[in-house]
């Protein structure tokens, strides 16, 4: 499919809360049409978040279709990974953090009262920016969440351990050392081994904060086709500086500036065509 000198403007939302969807699939040369199509899996609608009286996030309304990639950017300090943490309510751990408005996955505002907090973890797991392995063997990383959760069949914790290694496209590099520690892995290997560990408990999302920053060019290609490998059966949320792996990784791009979302729009459409000044600025280097 050849790419387009410019795309036209959005057409308008879609049922999904997308603009675009009702263009000609040839005006959108994606790697995967169906992203066009797929049901909502994270809808975010009117969210403030304060630090004590510090607003951080300003009504942010945002919805991710399930099996896609969407890609937070925007420059250091606007809110792109507080967002993130706001998705399995990671930020619950901070002291003084008030939250207004709802996070829905799958229809349920994991926001209600009662809700338990450990079981929405399950269903959506965390990549953090520096690899954290524990001090324990490769196995052991990766059993550890089914452990916590009373897993003690050791046909289930084995086939766990290597579906989940094998999805993380790590089986074969591991395979024969699995009681070796995980801290003698290489970066690149430990990031991919916090992947299998965070996809051991079948989360239905998995939410990804700048897991390449710290991996060089080879370990970051490895990361990113593992990513386009996981949306056929997790939906995920990166944040990134990179635009490049932005616009190599995602389908849909979410732009942040001071808090606020600015614009968010199939990854094609916001690199060639964005709809926003302050997003072309930042994406062509102006500032950031």
């Amino acid at each position: 499919m050849e790419r387009p000198e410019a795309l036209a403007k959005p057409d308008p939302v879609d049922s999904a809360g997308y603009a675009g969807a009702s263009a000609k699939l040839s005006d959108l040369p994606l790697t995967d049409a169906s992203v066009l199509t797929s049901p909502t899996m994270l809808t975010v609608e009117n969210l403030n978040l304060f630090y004590g009286k510090k607003q951080a996030l300003f009504n942010i309304d945002l919805k991710v279709a399930k099996n896609t990639v969407m890609a937070f950017i925007g420059p250091s300090g606007c809110g792109k990974s507080t967002l993130l943490r706001c998705l399995n309510r990671m930020n619950d751990l901070i002291d003084d953090v008030t939250i207004e408005g709802s996070v829905r996955i799958g229809g349920s505002n994991i926001y209600e009262p009662g809700v338990d907090v450990i079981s929405l973890r399950k269903r959506t797991g965390m990549v953090f920016q520096k690899s954290n392995p524990f001090p324990k063997s490769i196995y052991e990383n990766v059993a550890y969440g089914l452990r916590i959760q009373g897993v003690r069949d050791h046909q289930i914790l084995d086939e766990a351990v290597e579906t989940s290694l094998h999805s993380a496209g790590l089986w074969d590099e591991v395979k024969d050392r699995l009681k070796e520690s995980a801290l003698g892995m290489s970066g690149g290997q430990q990031q991919r081994l916090c992947i299998a560990r965070a996809l051991a408990v079948n989360p239905e999302v998995l939410l990804m904060d700048e897991p390449c920053s710290a991996l060089d060019p080879i370990a970051t290609s490895r990361i990113e086709e593992l990513i386009f490998e996981l949306k056929k059966k997790f939906t995920i949320v990166i944040v990134t500086h990179n635009m490049q792996q932005a616009a190599r990784a995602s389908d849909f791009t979410a732009f942040f500036w001071l808090g606020k979302l600015v614009e968010v729009e199939l990854t094609e459409k916001m690199f060639t065509n964005p709809r926003e000044r302050t997003t072309e600025d930042y994406i062509t280097g102006r500032f950031g």
